[in-house]
């Protein structure tokens, strides 16, 4: 992505559930699907093929039972991620599909996550899945529509799509006390982009812990029960974990378009006491 752009595409982003009707052009078309013709291997490791393929009528029978997602009016085509089934890491996939999101929303068009169980879905056989193989979520993309419809505003009130968490209920110390940063500049800038990133329901299930007098992040996901409950009936890919990989990719790209460096860590640190229910996920390490 082209240098300062990042910081603009995430504040402007949304999730568009009406759209024009229109298909997309061929530049369009072309330029998606140069893109995800590419390799995506997330931080873990693991790898996500992705699939672009218009959108048809009958579509609306594989978002039936996603609740408030199934309400897509006249998308232009879908992205959908496929990845094994037996190698799949939930934070991979939302991270690789979190940077196709946001290059499809600095091309100018709409986008909305909707995840659930695809497999069988139409979606499964237009993707022309293996039999090893899922669909964790997949992307409407289309034209934005001028106006939302009045069905739109009220998922979004339902949702609290417009509304994010203060910084002092996800970001700590690591004594776990209220993080002292400036969110204009630096890696305060870094976190207020992750703040801003999109997850199911916006429940935004990430907390991270800076170390003292240090640029090292630990990341934590403090699940929602609801959730959690949903996965195990509905069969749903685990969507508070691809939360996770979404806000890795927020703060990672950031991070690089502010000249911040730094790596992933996968071990777990061992002498920070969080709060019962957090489970560790990853560090980022910006002083090496």
């Amino acid at each position: 992505m082209a240098e300062k752009k990042i910081e603009e595409t995430i504040m402007k982003r949304y999730s568009c559930r009406s759209y024009t009707d229109t298909p997309l052009s061929e530049r369009d078309r072309s330029d998606i699907s140069e893109l995800i013709s590419q390799k995506f291997t997330g931080p873990f490791g693991s790898s996500t093929r992705f699939t672009l393929f218009a959108a048809e009528p009958t579509d609306s029978t594989a978002l039936k039972g996603l609740g408030t997602y199934g309400f897509i009016k006249n998308p232009a085509a879908f992205i959908a991620g496929i990845v094994n089934e037996s190698e799949m890491v939930p934070e991979d996939f939302g991270y690789s599909m979190e940077s196709i999101i946001l290059h499809v929303t600095e091309m100018g068009l709409g986008s909305c996550w909707l995840g659930g169980s695809f497999k069988r879905s139409s979606f499964g056989k237009k993707a022309g899945i293996l039999d090893t193989e899922t669909i964790p979520a997949v992307a409407s993309i289309g034209y934005k529509a001028d106006k939302r419809t009045l069905t739109d505003g009220i998922i979004r009130t339902s949702a609290g799509s417009a509304k994010r968490k203060n910084s002092n209920e996800i970001f700590f110390t690591d004594t776990m006390n209220e993080l002292n940063i400036d969110f204009n500049v630096g890696y305060g800038k870094v976190l207020e982009m992750v703040r801003l990133a999109p997850s199911a329901s916006n429940k935004q299930p990430w907390r991270i812990v800076k170390e003292e007098g240090k640029n090292i992040f630990h990341f934590y996901l403090e699940r929602t029960t609801s959730y959690t409950m949903m996965i195990k009936l509905l069969k749903y890919a685990d969507l508070q974990r691809i939360d996770m990989g979404i806000a890795m990719y927020h703060f990672e790209t950031a991070a690089a378009e502010s000249g911040l460096k730094g790596k992933w860590i996968i071990d777990q640190p061992l002498d920070i006491k969080t709060p019962k229910g957090w489970d560790f996920t990853i560090t980022w390490d910006g002083e090496c």
